[in-house]
């Protein structure tokens, strides 16, 4: 084997999407926890899980479950770019699931007040966009691999919302041979369409590339279909079914290098 190109994911993976999330419901809910006298974990956990409720009951839900565009992205993504029409019913949908979301959260634990509920509907996406987290790792890792692999990224999401974060890390940009957002191909990973897609970017082939990402459901699986050589990077010692089987499976990007040198 020869590998000749690294596919990486981008949430959780090389930007640490998860942190970012998890401050900003912390600064909003904090704020509404001291207009009304809640706890804010509970409030987190309430506005959760109305969001996901009330995202599920949206038309577009289908439609984001392929692109891979989760219910807090909604939350804060503005949905102005994408050819694909249900992106146009996104961005029409999205101030009022905002709203709801916040609303129904309070509302779960008792408090009555739409007034709050916009107003930490609009909080939430301020917060989300001032944080900005990258893995202490990857930029030594970026460094080590573009040297001797052609370097691609693989993620899914909205068009804008993608490079919304990728805007605000301007550095990661440049190691990349060819970036892929779901969005603007029309078919989320694991979709075997979408990984040939990426591969004609750089011209190569299934035996040629390692496909690197944390979610096994997305990445690892849609390796697999292709005969990609999957790593899984399970940063939380997350204990996996034997329904979808990575090659390999590191705790750290940091890893990674001497992985591949063994492939090779």
């Amino acid at each position: 084997m020869s590998i000749k190109a690294v596919l990486f994911d981008l949430d959780d993976t090389l930007l640490w999407d998860d942190r970012s999330v998890s401050e900003a419901f912390k600064a909003t809910c904090r704020y509404g926890a001291e207009a009304t006298g809640l706890d804010e974990d509970e409030l987190e956990a309430s506005v959760r899980k109305e969001a996901r409720a009330l995202y599920e009951t949206y038309e577009t839900f289908g439609f984001t479950q392929m692109i891979g565009i989760n219910p807090f992205e909604a939350l804060w993504g503005r949905f102005e770019r994408g050819e694909h029409p249900m992106f146009r019913k996104l961005q029409e949908l999205a101030p009022a699931y905002r709203e709801g979301a916040w609303t129904k959260g309070l509302a779960a634990l008792g408090i009555d007040n739409p007034g709050l509920g916009l107003q930490l509907a609009e909080m939430f996406p301020a917060q989300r966009r001032k944080l900005k987290y990258v893995y202490d790792e990857t930029f030594a890792l970026l460094d080590e691999l573009k040297q001797s692999y052609k370097l691609l990224l693989l993620t899914n999401g909205s068009p804008d919302l993608q490079q919304e974060k990728l805007d605000g890390v301007p550095e990661l940009i440049p190691y990349f041979d060819a970036i892929v957002i779901s969005g603007n191909y029309g078919e989320g990973k694991p979709s075997s369409k979408l990984f040939a897609h990426a591969m004609e970017q750089i011209g190569i082939t299934a035996e040629d590339g390692v496909m690197v990402g944390d979610k096994l459901t997305t990445d690892i699986l849609g390796a697999n279909r292709i005969g990609m050589t999957s790593v899984w990077i399970n940063r939380h010692d997350i204990v996996r079914s034997d329904e979808i089987i990575p090659a390999y499976e590191i705790k750290s990007l940091s890893e990674l290098p001497e992985l591949l040198k063994s492939l090779s």
